[in-house]
């Protein structure tokens, strides 16, 4: 039987210091490290070719050499990518993968070469209005972006690797899904904090030796009975949650977070990929096939059913929309869902998600209070 709680203590330490991790995997494996700014990159490109992908996710941390290049009206997520290269902090990277989702991923793309960060940029561009020729865009999308990673690092992606790494991301978006549909039997253990905590260590470990981890926590747990705990369960929307202040608010109100429609977590395993097809083929109908996500075009808006239906399928008390400050895309969808929630008498809570976060009084005030009102 596996050691759970010492798997979970070294996740936890992995999303605490994620560039001592990055450096650790380096200099264990050998391997160059590419970073990935989100929400979604050919990470299973990257990693066929012997290059481990980090996911670039922000952070809490002074912006002030990045407002030289971006608005202060991006949201807090990418100008903190662009504080942290311009700092020097992501130096041990080869270069950074760098989608085209909205306009301030786009600004970054554009800016990047002029921080002096010297790390090369590799843009990418997602057919976000998914016709059905956007499916075949994409494939020569990610054999341009292949070709380009080669070109870059001098190394050869063959198609047995890139069938090996396909099959490592689909079983760690498996075990995943796995796991978040375990938390709520385990709301002590795996409170809302150390779920995230463990959700995020993915982005900065090889996805074969997580999986292996993230399987040894499922059994470990699976031979304990089920917890019991007085918890007001809701399921997450939005880009993230993961300011350290936010989520001790969800734990000190006893919040299990039961399912989640959140950019950093969910949304990038929610959704498996089809049995036909090669790894391109696969990567692409994969991404056709996402629904309910505000960073892709979807004209018949399945998100706030997705949200009914999550909500009613666990169980939940609630909905807590986290909405990204400035997050275009996420302020687009917010007042449709809405609608479709009240209608369906979800209770939902609107807070702001912010990185940079000084104060968190009036956050936890208004989260309490839903708690006790819908409790």
């Amino acid at each position: 039987m596996s050691d759970y709680r010492a798997l979970i203590q070294e996740l936890e330490a992995v999303c605490s210091n994620p560039a001592a991790a990055v450096a650790e995997e380096m200099k264990r494996s050998g391997r160059r490290a590419i970073g990935c700014v989100p929400a979604y990159t050919p990470d299973e490109i990257i990693y066929a070719a012997g290059i481990l992908p980090v996911g670039l996710w922000g952070g809490q941390t002074d912006i002030k050499l990045a407002d030289s290049l971006l608005q202060n009206f991006c949201c807090s997520l990418i100008r903190a990518d662009l504080e942290y290269g311009m700092k020097g902090t992501y130096q041990m990277l080869t270069a950074v993968v760098i989608p085209n989702f909205c306009d301030s991923l786009k600004a970054l793309c554009k800016n990047w070469p002029y921080g002096d960060t010297g790390i090369p940029v590799l843009g990418i561009a997602y057919p976000q209005n998914r016709i059905p020729a956007a499916f075949q865009y994409l494939i020569s999308e990610f054999q341009f972006f292949q070709e380009r990673l080669e070109k870059l690092t001098g190394t050869k992606v063959t198609d047995e690797a890139l069938e090996g790494s396909f099959g490592i991301y689909e079983e760690y978006r498996k075990t995943c899904r796995e796991f978040v549909k375990m938390v709520a039997d385990y709301p002590v253990t795996l409170n809302a904090k150390t779920r995230h905590h463990i959700l995020k260590a993915a982005y900065f470990m090889d996805k074969k030796i997580y999986t292996e981890k993230l399987r040894g926590i499922i059994e470990g747990l699976k031979a304990q009975p089920k917890e019991e705990m007085e918890q007001f369960k809701v399921v997450l929307s939005g880009i993230l949650v993961d300011a350290e202040a936010y989520l001790d608010i969800l734990v000190n109100n006893h919040i299990t977070v039961v399912a989640d429609d959140l950019a950093q977590e969910s949304r990038q395993f929610r959704t498996p990929a089809r049995a036909e097809g090669t790894a391109l083929e696969k990567m692409a109908q994969r991404y056709m096939d996402q629904r309910g996500c505000s960073l892709i075009y979807e004209p018949e808006k399945s998100r706030g059913q997705m949200l009914i239906n999550m909500a009613k399928d666990n169980d939940a008390d609630g909905v807590i929309a986290a909405q990204m400050k400035f997050c275009e895309a996420e302020e687009y969808d917010y007042p449709i869902y809405r609608k479709e929630l009240q209608k369906a008498g979800v209770k939902l809570l609107y807070v702001e998600a912010d990185q940079q976060i000084e104060a968190a009084g009036q956050l936890e005030n208004r989260i309490q209070t839903f708690v006790e009102i819908n409790r």
